[in-house]
């Protein structure tokens, strides 16, 4: 298993520098950021060195695109007092993590990701026989690592690579986690806990290690939880040694799923830059309402008195998000019997939109406005990033045996 509980509460999640968000970007995951903020311990990166992986011919929008991405996160309100938001590449210790876990992890366990074949298939025109893009996944595993992260946001296509996390993790623990006098660090370990929670912790170890009593594993792993005299080394033997193996190094993440964005393009494809089909977050006004007015709708309904069928229509995916049980009947009804017309039902989805990107747009524009304010944040956040990473290295580097002096 070799997970260990104490990181269960940490999150770690990125988004890579594409420029100014849209509607997609808001309801696929910036919604669940905002939720997560608030009842774990956050970090939100922007993943500038993936977006090398398949651009690595077209750096020059990345730098303004990093600012553009932290400014809509705060605009839509991932707070810098609630979350640690920062760039992947001012965190040096996700490169050093990478090179050390490439040396231990074998080839095949990256050709075998689905995304590996699948985007070579897509981005055809692209040349990506690159090792940067072969290593790609095991840089998000290090993403992950480095901040010991127990959950990891992500939808159902992304979960290989967080399994591929988890087998890096189980690898690097079971070469690096042996270390010398293992057995006996523990045992002097749980002396420190006291008469009472040692004869616990041992009799809860034994009847899992022999009975696979998974109750004995939860009430030994929330028993050392809870202990306040032993350090943090002791306790990360504590849990190795508990479930038989070494010390935990690398915890294992566990995947969060997300619920799949639900959010489609104008044209009623999931909405996306590459089939010019979006609503930026900071889109005025005036140019949603007439984005939306000249959206597709049902070819059945070439006259305003033709009557037509909600699910053939883009728009209907629209009212489907932001529309009213009320709204929604005014709209099946009046679509099937030609009783409103294609402008009138497209009107409730402008005003709903134009609800949600104001406050979002007001916000924006004040950042944009002050701009050394967001890189201020950022910077912040690098440095307390680092501080967590540099301990993981710090931990990595002693399993190894890379620690000199």
């Amino acid at each position: 298993m070799n997970s260990n509980p104490s990181q269960n509460n940490r999150v770690l999640s990125g988004m890579r520098p594409t420029g100014k968000l849209h509607l997609g970007h808001l309801h696929g995951v910036l919604h669940n950021w905002l939720e997560l903020q608030h009842t774990h311990e956050c970090f939100f990166f922007v993943a500038d060195w993936h977006a090398l992986t398949t651009d690595y011919d077209n750096t020059q929008i990345i730098s303004q695109s990093v600012t553009d991405m932290a400014i809509d996160w705060l605009a839509a309100g991932v707070s810098p007092s609630a979350a640690t938001m920062f760039v992947q590449s001012h965190v040096p210790e996700h490169a050093e993590l990478h090179l050390l876990l490439s040396m231990i992890t074998p080839l095949s366990w990256l050709e075998r990701v689905p995304t590996y074949k699948d985007q070579q298939e897509k981005l055809k025109e692209k040349d990506l026989a690159t090792y940067g893009f072969l290593g790609y996944p095991l840089l998000q595993s290090a993403d992950i690592l480095v901040y010991k992260a127990g959950n990891v946001p992500v939808g159902e296509d992304q979960v290989a690579h967080v399994e591929l996390t988890r087998e890096v993790a189980r690898r690097f623990n079971f070469l690096y986690g042996k270390e010398p006098g293992f057995e006996e660090k523990a045992k002097l370990a749980i002396g420190k806990m006291g008469k009472k929670n040692a004869k616990l912790y041992r009799e809860h170890r034994k009847r899992y290690q022999e009975q696979g009593d998974l109750e004995s594993l939860d009430v030994a792993r929330a028993l050392l939880e809870s202990q306040q005299n032993i350090s943090i080394g002791d306790k990360e033997r504590l849990f190795g040694y508990l479930e038989g193996g070494g010390k935990i190094v690398l915890p294992e993440p566990q995947a969060l799923l997300t619920k799949a964005s639900k959010m489609p393009g104008l044209d009623g494809q999931k909405m996306s830059k590459s089939y010019h089909n979006t609503i930026s977050l900071r889109e005025d006004a005036e140019v949603v309402a007439k984005k939306v007015r000249t959206m597709p709708t049902d070819p059945a309904r070439v006259r305003r008195t033709d009557p037509g069928e909600p699910e053939k229509c883009p728009v209907w995916q629209f009212h489907e998000i932001y529309s009213s049980d009320e709204v929604k009947t005014w709209v099946q009804e009046g679509c099937r019997n030609a009783g409103i017309g294609c402008i009138d039902c497209k009107q409730p989805v402008i005003d709903a939109i134009e609800n949600e990107l104001k406050p979002i747009r007001k916000r924006a524009q004040e950042y944009a406005q002050d701009e050394s304010t967001v890189h201020s944040i950022i910077k912040e956040g690098c440095e307390k990033a680092r501080d967590v990473a540099r301990d993981t290295l710090d931990d990595v580097k002693q399993a190894i045996g890379l620690s000199y002096w």
